[in-house]
């Protein structure tokens, strides 16, 4: 079912391909405001739908209409510090997945994605249940989540995992987790924009037409995704973002 991008600019889909592109968008609000991990599924769909390299060009400007809803409303509680200390190797793994992303084989481009996601769900379970609760404040350990993270943000829109792991392991309340991560992933899809459009050429001005078809889809969802968490309780949070994750990312990886 994977679709040129000369199709791609065509709106006359079926109900169903619109259907998919109505619960991609759904999702994408609710993750970006705090249902966290089932933003996988979207890109699960989305590759399927496109292609794994294609898709990320269409589905990176719905990650950006998501992530404005998302920093305004997290707006004041985002920890800056653990974004500075991210950021600067994430962009290093963002020009790594420029270089590696380009010209990978399908096959390739999807094992190594999944192999991304499933590496960083160990991590995070790693980091969650060992017994001295010792917070990882080695810069290593910072470096290592950014760059990762830059990576498999380039490679495939699926970073999440990875900076779950990462801001568990900071033990962030649950607002503070939500708008961190938000204000993060704001200023590296922004990013990639030109990298996706000026390297890789798979941000097409017809697939943007139908993301913007989409907005409306993406403003429910996110205001799905803050009512959501509002009803989970602070403790039982954490393991919610880990359940969810755990589960979407198995599903990447199967695809």
């Amino acid at each position: 079912m994977q679709t040129a991008w000369a199709e791609v600019v065509r709106l006359d889909f079926s109900w169903f391909e619109w259907g998919l592109f109505g619960l991609v968008a759904l999702m994408i609000g609710m993750s970006k405001t705090g249902v966290s991990g089932i933003s996988n599924v979207s890109v699960l769909i989305m590759a399927w739908l496109f292609g794994s390299k294609a898709s990320t060009g269409i589905v990176l400007p719905l990650l950006i209409m998501a992530d404005v809803f998302a920093v305004i409303y997290y707006r004041r509680t985002a920890a800056w510090k653990y974004i500075w200390k991210v950021l600067p190797a994430a962009l290093v793994g963002i020009l790594i997945g420029v270089w590696v992303g380009d010209g990978m084989p399908e096959s390739q481009f999807r094992f190594l994605l999944g192999s991304i996601v499933l590496l960083s769900i160990v991590i995070m379970l790693w980091s969650e249940f060992r017994r001295d609760g010792a917070l990882p404040d080695h810069p290593a350990f910072a470096y290592g989540a950014g760059l990762l993270g830059g990576f498999a943000t380039m490679v495939g829109n699926s970073a999440g995992p990875v900076m779950s792991v990462y801001l568990l392991a900071m033990r962030l309340p649950k607002n503070v987790f939500i708008g961190t991560g938000a204000w993060f992933f704001f200023i590296i899809n922004l990013c990639k924009v030109p990298l996706q459009y000026g390297v890789w050429g798979n941000i097409h001005p017809g697939a943007l037409l139908i993301d913007l078809m989409l907005l409306p889809v993406i403003g429910l969802g996110a205001f799905v995704g803050f009512w959501i968490v509002k009803q989970i309780p602070e403790k039982a949070y954490k393991y919610f973002v880990i359940t969810v994750t755990v589960l979407s990312a198995l599903l990447l990886f199967f695809k």
